[in-house]
């Protein structure tokens, strides 16, 4: 498995404030007869957006649930900031990292605002303050409060349910965010310009990231690094530019051969 200069897999990112660190993870679900995650050890940088890479069954959405405790690993560990998350409280950790899911999973009976507002509902914050935060996150997902603040879920697009979900993912600003195919149930047309926003809303708030897609082009287009996983192993990580040009097993070659042809096909069109 190749990583890129610069950034590391498991044991060269020294512990600080960001990273995201799997272990040797291992889950199983029929006591060690076949796992849907084996033997994963990846670093999250701080600040940047991982994207786990593979079809249906790869161990993608069960690794983004270990990281949360929605499930508990059979074999090693998560650890963010340098603490093992087995030794915290599953309710806080989950309120601490935002989690954005392709159902989205919006409360019908509540507005846009309240729905944006839930976590820091939980975690205390006044009413003044939720407002305030909820608010300002429509602008920042590009809804205008005044306008879709008051809104039911019922009365929105499937892009714009997206958009607050986001938003609320990020309402108690957490240094960590888990998507788990966040724009796969959306037309082509709608995904992409939602990308495009992401993208912009990553760079502006660095927040430390662990995407799930099993979409080739939302993987390269969204992920500083990209980890490909096929059958809950992991067959390699880096830049997309290196799993293009360098793939490391015979599963992200043949995964890449279309791109890198594109690629190639591009720089023949491209002056020298």
């Amino acid at each position: 498995m190749r990583s890129p200069p610069g950034w590391s897999c498991l044991g060269f990112l020294p512990t600080f404030r960001g990273v995201i660190r799997l272990k040797n993870l291992a889950k199983t679900f029929d006591g060690g007869e076949t796992f849907a995650v084996r033997d994963l050890s990846l670093d999250v940088p701080p600040g940047k957006t991982l994207v786990l890479l593979g079809s249906s069954g790869s161990g993608k959405s069960t690794t983004l649930k270990l990281i949360n405790r929605l499930l508990e690993p059979s074999e090693g560990s998560v650890e963010i900031d340098g603490v093992d998350v087995a030794g915290t409280d599953p309710v806080e950790l989950r309120r601490s990292i935002g989690y954005a899911f392709q159902g989205i999973g919006l409360f019908p009976h509540m507005t846009v605002e309240e729905n944006v507002a839930i976590v820091p509902r939980m975690i205390g914050w006044s009413s003044g303050r939720r407002r305030e935060r909820a608010r300002e996150l429509l602008e920042l997902v590009s809804l205008d409060p005044a306008e879709y603040a008051t809104r039911f879920p019922e009365e929105l697009s499937g892009g714009q349910r997206q958009r607050v979900g986001v938003a609320r993912a990020l309402a108690a600003d957490p240094d960590y965010l888990l998507m788990d195919e966040p724009f796969g149930a959306l037309d082509a047309v709608t995904r992409d310009h939602l990308q495009q926003e992401f993208s912009a809303l990553q760079e502006r708030l660095s927040k430390t990231v662990v995407f799930v897609t099993h979409d080739l082009m939302e993987a390269l287009a969204l992920g500083h690094l990209v980890a490909v996983l096929h059958e809950g192993r992991l067959h390699q990580v880096g830049r997309k530019e290196e799993l293009i040009r360098a793939p490391a097993t015979d599963f992200v070659r043949s995964l890449f051969e279309r791109p890198a042809r594109q690629l190639s096909e591009l720089s023949d069109l491209l002056p020298s």
